[in-house]
């Protein structure tokens, strides 16, 4: 068939859950055996999120290709099990950054560049390429923001273009959110009637309204919504608060929301979607049989999304352990050698976070240490990892001074250096080791028993490795190399032999972590936790 397009847009306020909303619908339709993926139009100027501040914009998420995405791109990969990648995400900035480098080559011939057509059809372009090139049945684009923002009307005004080019191949569905007021005692519906109105004012008129709100949406509610937005009563779909986004998909089924797309696009609806495994995953969740603490180690841990999706991964592995992970958020600024046992005590695992810059890295260190000594499960990403080097160095090694380059440029003893081919990198942007690189792991170490593999790949983002000059020196003292990048021999795993659990990883195996495919990693972790636990 040709390929359906569906656009979901927002409205009211944001972070109503368009991500989950899109990742909700993709899981129904593949559940159905159709090929589906997903992509986010986010409407700020710069060219990815790879510069922004996590405090501003949560984490960066990294795909097999090396594209610094929008966390959303991670539900995405969660969700539906389907490897994302740079088509998936497009910002303004990289839509006129590919205007503005056609105008100077001459492209245009002369015309006048504009917002309409040369904008709107660069948005279009950016939108069709995942059907015309992959040839998805189904390619759903989330449009960041609020519908009224000035940095979303291009977006709006492309939709409203290929509804009217391509007909009932294309579908809008409207997310508001339609609020409880306990003064009064009822759901108020006027928000999601302004935000249509709005809608309308542009040129689109929403197929399907999906209302998010905290208490259910009577048929009374739901006839006054029909009535004032101009779509059927079966197309407003009820949105309720869910006690986990994974509970979304099956709430969406009920709802027969994916029913309503397929009516709309004229696809004919077969059976019901299976989401047996799905189900079974969530049953595990709510009905756990062990229950451990993981201390998550880091200096954003006051925002929840900057570490999204190691959360995520620990509720994958919750999930398929059947046991319930409580992360505990530490700010490593926070930690040092009078307060390390008060902040870490009782914690059955230790992961240190991945992160840049000097800030709150000698709190990260002493948690190490104390991960180390007291024979705590320990998992390193990243940074994370780097900062374990260090502190072997320091305090097993005996190299007081041992350092990061990039925290200490003067250090006398660099364990972790800057990559031969990042120094003559002046750009922030897009220049990292960024994407998929493989790896060989060490016979006879437990990165190798975790794997039951002996070759494979991970997703990095990061400009600092192991220095390999001391690499004898760690392995004589017992942190040996246990994977290796065969190309370049860098050192992507570290692990201490005489510890029970304790490795570090210069990847973000987070990055690669699903429902069907929780990462081996975090599973392995979890149950070092559980037996550090029982152990007591």
């Amino acid at each position: 068939m040709n390929t359906k397009y569906i656009f979901v847009t927002g409205g009211v306020t944001s972070s109503l859950g368009k991500g989950i909303i899109s990742s909700s619908l993709a899981k129904l339709l593949r559940a159905r055996g159709f090929t589906v993926t997903i992509q986010k139009l986010d409407p700020y100027i710069n060219i990815d999120p790879g510069t922004l501040n996590p405090y501003e914009h949560g984490e960066c998420y990294v795909t097999e290709d090396g594209a610094e995405t929008d966390l959303d791109l991670g539900h995405y990969e969660r969700f539906t099990n389907v490897p994302t990648s740079q088509a998936n995400n497009v910002t303004t900035g990289r839509i006129y950054l590919s205007v503005i480098e056609k105008e100077r080559r001459g492209d245009f011939l002369g015309e006048t560049v504009q917002v309409i057509p040369h904008i709107t059809d660069e948005i279009k372009h950016r939108i069709k390429i995942l059907g015309t090139e992959s040839k998805f049945d189904f390619v759903i684009t989330e449009i960041g923001g609020t519908v009224g923002d000035i940095e979303s009307l291009p977006y709006i005004e492309a939709v409203r273009q290929m509804r009217w080019e391509m007909g009932s191949n294309c579908v809008v569905i409207h997310l508001t959110y339609v609020p409880y007021l306990a003064a009064a005692g009822e759901l108020k519906t006027k928000p999601t009637q302004h935000s249509v109105k709005m809608m309308l004012e542009q040129g689109v008129q929403p197929d399907i309204i999906v209302c998010r709100c905290e208490r259910p949406l009577n048929d009374g509610i739901k006839n006054k919504i029909a009535l004032f937005c101009n779509v059927d009563p079966l197309c407003v779909i009820e949105s309720i608060d869910a006690k986990t986004i994974y509970d979304v998909p099956v709430l969406m089924r009920e709802q027969q929301l994916d029913i309503q797309v397929l009516n709309k696009v004229k696809v004919p609806v077969e059976g019901i979607p299976d989401l047996t495994k799905w189900e079974d995953f969530l049953y595990k969740l709510k009905h756990p049989n062990n229950e451990v603490t993981i201390g998550l180690v880091g200096k954003y841990v006051e925002l929840k999304d900057a570490y999204k999706s190691i959360t995520e991964s620990f509720v994958h592995a919750s999930g398929s352990l059947q046991c319930k992970v409580n992360v505990k958020m530490i700010h490593s600024e926070g930690i040092n050698d009078e307060t390390v046992n008060e902040k870490l005590k009782g914690l059955n695992g230790i992961l240190v976070a991945p992160g840049f810059g000097e800030r709150g890295i000698e709190g990260k260190i002493t948690a190490i240490k104390y991960a180390r000594e007291n024979n705590v499960p320990f998992l390193g990403i990243c940074l994370g990892m780097q900062c374990a080097v260090v502190e072997f160095g320091r305090n097993v090694l005996g190299l007081t001074d041992a350092h990061s380059t990039e925290m200490n440029p003067k250090t006398k003893y660099p364990v972790i250096d800057i990559m031969e081919d990042q120094k003559s990198v002046c750009k922030k942007g897009g220049t990292m080791r960024l994407g998929a690189y493989p790896c060989v792991l060490t016979n006879g170490s437990k990165a190798k028993s975790i794997y039951q593999a002996t070759d494979i790949t991970e997703r990095h983002r990061h400009r600092y490795e192991f220095n390999n000059e001391y690499k004898q020196m760690y392995e004589d003292a017992g942190m040996i190399a246990a994977g290796i990048n065969p190309k370049d021999n860098l050192v992507e795993i570290v692990e201490l032999i005489d510890h029970p659990w304790f490795v570090g990883v210069q990847f973000h195996p987070e990055y690669k972590s699903t429902v069907v495919n929780p990462h081996p990693l975090f599973l392995n972790f979890v149950k070092a936790a559980i037996e550090n636990q029982n152990k007591g």
